[in-house]
């Protein structure tokens, strides 16, 4: 597993990710923002705090932090067992389980130790399979963040290559028992689904990704409306 947090902060529906020597700008997430009607009208975004300037006699800023999270397994499971169908199928099942599972106790140890918002956190089997936990962990390609290619950003931040994770041309990642995502902290936060999209919400993002909008398009698709 991999995982590195930073200094982050919303602009509008961009998060910006700082380097560890950037005082100002950074790398940016852009979201993608729900408009359903009856939804909530959520963005990642939203949880995580816009960037405030204090007087001169204080730090020039205030950020929140973001947590940039990788796991994986080993490629042997998905490529030594080929010779058998049903063996190939159990192994590749086991190595998904062991990718999620890695990121549920890598995200265990972050709340309660590396960035220490949770340091009293006992919760069991239950709770932590109810997500009963402070935080969430949006992983890339799911409801809230579709856009397999931001795994591109992600591997700009801390470099998948450590762990022996490739990208494929428009971001999956090989091995395919992999995961990837953000750590957000904020009590508020809460997992959502995305929903559809119009095409005026996709030119803008694609603008903020610096994407041509087909491109942007093909990675949507499942998110576009009729």
């Amino acid at each position: 597993d991999l995982f590195q947090l930073f200094e982050a902060y919303a602009e509008e529906d961009d998060i910006v990710v700082r380097g560890e020597e950037q005082e100002v700008g950074g790398e940016r997430i852009p979201c993608l923002r729900q408009q359903q009607q009856g939804s909530e009208y959520l963005c990642l975004a939203d949880f995580i705090s816009p960037q405030v300037t204090l007087p001169a006699s204080h730090q020039s800023s205030l950020t929140s932090k973001i947590g940039v999270f990788a796991t994986t397994v080993d490629m042997g499971l998905e490529t030594d067992f080929s010779a058998d169908p049903y063996e190939k199928m159990m192994m590749q099942l086991l190595a998904d389980r062991l990718a999620e599972a890695t990121a549920e106790y890598m995200h265990q140890e972050v709340r309660r130790h590396y960035w220490g918002y949770a340091p009293d956190e006992q919760l069991t089997i239950q709770d932590l399979l109810n997500e009963r936990w402070q935080g969430i962990r949006p992983a890339v390609g799911y409801p809230s963040l579709p856009d397999v290619s931001l795994n591109f950003v992600i591997d700009r931040l801390i470099g998948l290559g450590q762990i022996g994770i490739r990208l494929t041309e428009h971001g999956a990642m090989k091995p395919h028992a992999s995961v990837s995502g953000l750590m957000m902290a904020c009590p508020k936060a809460h997992y959502f689904s995305l929903g559809r999209i119009d095409e005026e919400q996709l030119a803008d993002y694609a603008r903020r990704r610096g994407l041509p909008i087909e491109l942007a398009r093909r990675f949507l698709t499942s998110n576009l409306g009729e």
